[in-house]
């Protein structure tokens, strides 16, 4: 299993439990891809959600260098290749954007978490993380990915890459290129044929060759059945 498919693995066995953005005090669960206009036909909120979305989308509270890390960060994550896209490319940065202010006990942890990644980087190489070579930057994330190191003065950096690898599977994996790499079709429609033979005929029972065709007909799946006084199936 390469590294793309045990984070996939991570994050669709995490869904039960939820990840960063569960147990958060809002009891909607906001989307990646919510339009700005609520006007758009089937935007489907009510003016209360909808008063509140526009709030949020009408501040920043990343600066764009908090942007730029995260951004770097999240493609080290989940780099693009073989046909998938990065998390950059599925609006991941501007998802954490969207959380942090849905979710501002995030705030904290991520600007402090990006002033610690900084300061780190400097004081082993240098530079910022951002302006790490891709190989330096990877040996900074190898050292706080790994949530048993017990080294003290990591600890801080750990809390952060934890964070913002959940925030990054999370909004990837709930983004529309995310899905399609999982392949989630979301709910749909079945054909009913009837309980299968088998099962019928474990209980001794089967159907009226007569009244078949009538009480199972998927060409008139979406009409209205009718009843006489009765209670005799009409149509």
């Amino acid at each position: 299993m390469d590294r793309r498919e045990s984070l996939k693995t991570l994050f669709v066995g995490s869904l039960a439990g939820g990840l960063a953005v569960t147990g958060c005090e809002q009891k909607t669960t906001p989307e990646l891809e919510v339009p700005v206009d609520s006007s758009v036909e089937g935007y489907g909120r009510t003016p209360k959600e909808q008063a509140r979305d526009e709030q949020l989308f009408s501040t920043t509270f990343f600066t764009s260098h908090e942007m730029e890390t995260l951004a770097t960060l999240c493609d080290l994550i989940l780099p693009p290749g073989d046909g998938f896209v990065s998390a950059t490319a599925a609006g991941v940065p501007e998802f954490m954007e969207f959380i942090v202010k849905d979710i501002p006990t995030h705030q904290i942890p991520i600007r402090g978490g990006v002033m610690w990644i900084d300061s780190y980087s400097n004081n082993r190489f240098g530079l910022e993380f951002k302006k790490l070579e891709v190989e330096q930057q990877r040996l900074v994330c190898d050292d706080i990915a790994y949530p048993d190191i017990t080294e003290p003065s990591l600890q801080a950096g750990i809390a952060f890459f934890s964070l913002v690898r959940d925030l990054t599977l999370t909004g990837f994996y709930t983004s529309k290129p995310g899905i399609e790499e999982l392949g989630y079709k979301g709910n749909t429609p079945n054909v009913w044929d009837g309980v299968p033979d088998e099962v019928l005929k474990a209980h001794g029972m089967s159907y009226d060759d007569e009244l078949m065709p009538r009480y199972v007909d998927q060409s008139k799946r979406t009409d209205v059945a009718s009843w006489d006084d009765a209670g005799n199936l009409l149509t």
